[in-house]
């Protein structure tokens, strides 16, 4: 029996038995990008992290919905846009193109992809809601703020509970209420993008954008909702109060699982620091499986120190992974029935099956991807030291299901244990066409008795082939 999965939640600032709100269903929103540059290695860590605790869910029986939304709309865009004199919404479009292309290498699969300004009109409902419910009230610019002093829970999230301590978007002090009221509406700014509201033409505040899409998608209350450390304040804490507020509903959110920073030199990578390594530049070096299984050897709630060594030993994993399931395909092959089993054949089955126990185990304690990883090492080790001298069924058979379930979580050995028909096709006709070239290369040698062997031999699986001359030519009998 696999046991129960416990999950830190920030809120509580506890480990949780995981039990979704409505059974067999997992529904998770994750912050996503804001495209004004190229995604870096720092974004690819969450993207990579929430991708495998969802497979990992639908590993132990879960239906999980994925929801991540993309920032099209944000002060950085325009800035961008501006200083490169070009429109915004290329500026957008050039990035999330990009961000979309590094999902698709790193093999993140994400549900429902919702862009802020296809939203609108859902942002404007909810920010009235607030206002009519008295949380959040019309600045004389026409700008609008959520009243955190109407909210006696804000702080609990991040711990900041004494609100006098710090100012949120200073720029705006002079129209607010207290410092510390946060922007649901921007009042329009001459040459800025803007959309009509009940108070005026502007555009939504950050926070308010994910309150609206995640509980569009997710409902007034989901299981998982997902982001950086660097987002727990102020823009998980605001998105926590103003849809607590609006909606009537508490819990919002059942777990908030929040993910390391990457860190290089000691500092968070950032563009603001300008220490960053774009995906793009990192695929080309590395690979994108690589970059996948680094950020599954640390634990998803640290940093995780970039250095070159540390993808190097990344890469060395990666190619041992394939080593060992190549030679296990192998095995496969030539594998020895087994009508009984001896002493050192139970023994090595039960090793083997123990890094099953140890990989769930690791799993199932919130999401211990070094632990996991371990176990999976150790069932490549067995592979070369072991199994390879031992090649009886059962165990090449257990040992082949086994990375194969592992990897579901890892997800860097896909092509390794599925083709498409197309793939197949490819790859059975070019072998054809090694072996009819090979037989050519006889016929010219006058080779004639092993070259008809192996035109009989082809055509026992039906591949005819027909000579002219010195060409040959080739089909498949369907």
């Amino acid at each position: 029996m696999l046991p129960e999965i416990k999950i830190y939640n920030t809120l509580s600032r506890d480990y949780e038995e995981f039990t979704p709100i409505e059974p067999s269903i997992v529904k998770m929103y994750v912050c996503g990008p804001t495209v004004y540059d190229y995604n870096h290695i720092g974004h690819g860590k969450p993207y990579v992290i929430y991708d495998a605790m969802k497979r990992y869910f639908s590993l132990r029986g879960y239906h999980v919905v994925h929801v991540m939304n993309i920032t099209d709309i944000d002060d950085k865009i325009i800035r961008r846009a501006q200083r490169e004199n070009r429109s915004w919404r290329e500026i957008a479009d050039q990035y999330t193109k990009d961000y979309l292309e590094s999902l698709e290498k790193l093999n993140v699969h994400v549900d429902i992809h919702p862009r802020v300004t296809d939203h609108i009109k859902e942002i404007i409902d909810f920010i009235q809601i607030l206002i009519d419910k008295g949380y959040a009230y019309v600045a004389s610019s026409g700008s609008v703020y959520f009243e955190v002093d109407k909210y006696p829970d804000y702080g609990r999230l991040s711990g900041r509970l004494d609100h006098s301590l710090w100012n949120q978007e200073q720029e705006f002090l002079g129209e607010k209420k207290k410092p510390y009221d946060f922007a649901l509406w921007k009042a329009a700014k001459p040459g800025e993008p803007s959309w009509e509201s009940p108070w005026g033409r502007g555009r939504p505040g950050w926070h308010i954008e994910c309150s609206v899409m995640s509980t569009r998608y997710l409902g007034k209350q989901f299981d998982i909702h997902g982001g950086g450390t660097d987002l727990i304040f102020p823009h998980h804490e605001n998105e926590r109060a103003q849809s607590e507020a609006a909606l009537g509903v508490k819990p919002w959110v059942k777990y908030w699982v929040h993910v390391g920073m990457v860190e290089i030199s000691g500092e968070k990578m950032s563009k603001s620091l300008g220490n960053i390594i774009t995906l793009r530049e990192a695929f080309k070096k590395w690979g994108p499986e690589t970059l996948r299984l680094w950020y599954l050897t640390g634990h998803y709630r640290k940093p995780l120190v970039f250095t070159d060594e540390a993808l190097n030993q990344a890469f060395k994993l990666y190619e041992r992974l394939v080593a060992s399931i190549q030679l296990v395909e192998k095995l496969s092959r030539e594998a020895i029935d087994m009508h009984r089993m001896d002493e050192q054949d139970i023994a090595l089955l039960h090793e083997i099956l123990e890094t099953h126990t140890r990989f769930h185990e690791a799993l199932s304690n919130d999401f211990n991807t070094p632990e996991a990883l371990a176990a999976v090492r150790k069932l490549t080790n067995i592979v070369f030291k072991e199994l390879q001298y031992r090649p009886k069924y059962m165990l090449v058979w257990t040992t082949y299901r086994l990375f194969k379930e592992f990897n579901v979580v890892l997800g860097v050995l896909d092509k390794y244990f599925t083709k498409t028909p197309e793939e197949l096709e490819s790859f059975v006709e070019s072998l054809i066409k090694i072996v009819v070239d090979i037989r050519s290369r006889l016929r010219q040698r006058k080779e004639y008795e092993l070259s008809d062997f192996i035109r009989e031999e082809l055509a026992k699986i039906g591949v005819v082939l027909m000579d002219r001359g010195r060409e040959t030519s080739w089909m498949i009998k369907r």
